[in-house]
């Protein structure tokens, strides 16, 4: 009997996660002469990015859950 192990991932570590790493090996080889915010934008751009839409669908949801129940109330 052989025992196997899968993970459920796609087992890559993204384009984001990339950039981030090169961003940092360049600053720290002194490549570039940014500023450690830049170096590290791509991680939290895609987090503001991930916020957003998470709040744009909440709005949306609370938005439809209003609507339905002013339609309960007026009986339409």
């Amino acid at each position: 009997m052989s025992t196997q192990t899968t993970s459920g991932g796609n087992g890559g570590i993204g384009f984001v996660g990339v950039l981030t790493i090169v961003f940092v090996v360049l600053k720290l080889t002194d490549n570039i002469d940014w500023s450690w915010w830049w170096v590290l934008s791509p991680i939290w751009i895609s987090a503001l990015i991930a916020i957003a839409i998470f709040t744009l669908v909440f709005f949306v949801f609370l938005g439809s859950d209003i609507r339905r129940d002013r339609r309960k109330k007026t009986g339409r």
